[in-house]
């Protein structure tokens, strides 16, 4: 699969890089976390992280002041597995360079996304990138062959929270997977066998080999 660069006139229906971050007072804190032994770990928010003088900068400047959460996804991961998205958009920023697989919204054609509109983007460490609302993403991957990745996390607050007691009145309302989010799965993924919406067909992406 090409991999391209968050820097690509290609990633603009994507995202967008944020300019003017010093996001160095998050490394010490994020790789003093141990990683999981296999497969990936998310914590929507971590106190430590938004005891940072960058917090109160992703809330009033990236977010116009609204409540954030400040967390982190780790691990390793190399699979899209689901896709996701929220209905504001979510930036990350990685301690080592990570790759993200991405799609758009409207690329879901009668509730179900071929895989074969997914790309690839890699982001540079500490680089704060923006993935807007209508971008379809999941956990992020690493950039090297036996690597990790800590990419910190910032959405709305309250986000990927526990999943609000709705009845369905329409289809979108089947694939919501928690607050603010709603999930689309591979069949072979885990989320599938727990119950998850399966609404991507095709491969399940594996960028092992191009790494």
């Amino acid at each position: 699969m090409k991999i391209g660069s968050v820097y690509d006139a290609s990633f603009a229906p994507y995202g967008k890089v944020l300019e003017g971050y010093d996001t160095g007072c998050l490394r010490d804190i994020m790789e003093a976390i141990p990683l999981p032994e296999t497969g990936t770990a998310y914590e929507p928010s971590i106190p430590a992280m938004e005891a940072t003088s960058l917090y109160g900068q992703f809330q009033n400047n990236a977010y116009g002041g609204m409540p954030i959460q400040l967390g982190m996804c780790w691990g390793r991961n190399t699979k899209l597995n689901c896709v996701e998205y929220h209905r504001d958009s979510e930036v990350n920023i990685g301690m080592e360079d990570f790759i993200l697989l991405l799609a758009k919204e409207d690329d879901i054609v009668d509730g179900v996304l071929d895989t074969a509109k997914v790309k690839a983007f890699k982001a540079p460490a500490g680089v704060p990138v923006e993935v807007y609302a209508t971008t379809l993403h999941y956990a992020p991957c690493q950039a090297a062959k036996d690597g990790h990745f800590r990419v910190a996390v910032v959405l709305p607050r309250g986000t990927n929270g526990p999943k609000p007691n709705i009845t369905p009145i329409n289809d979108e309302d089947k694939t919501l997977w928690g607050s603010n989010k709603w999930l689309l799965a591979h069949p072979e993924s885990a989320e599938a066998a727990q119950g998850a919406v399966q609404g991507i067909k095709g491969e399940n992406i594996d960028i092992a080999a191009d790494l």
